[in-house]
């Protein structure tokens, strides 16, 4: 994979300046990131399902 490749997989960054945000801004920007959570921690737990299942069929060990 090329750099460029790998550059664009990674999360986005933060705003620069959230200062100048109103409050109702910055709690649906809130929101917005609690929702990113809870799909990224259901994308891990189904990810370690996978590795789990992958050890117990080839005899490795599972992630904790």
């Amino acid at each position: 994979m090329m750099d460029d490749e790998i550059e664009r997989l990674k999360p986005g960054r933060m705003p620069a300046d959230m200062q100048s945000w109103n409050i109702e801004d910055l709690q649906v920007y809130i929101d917005a990131m609690k929702a990113e959570i809870i799909r990224v921690e259901a994308l891990i737990e189904q990810k370690n399902k996978v590795q789990s299942a992958a050890a117990a069929l080839f005899g490795g060990s599972a992630p904790e």
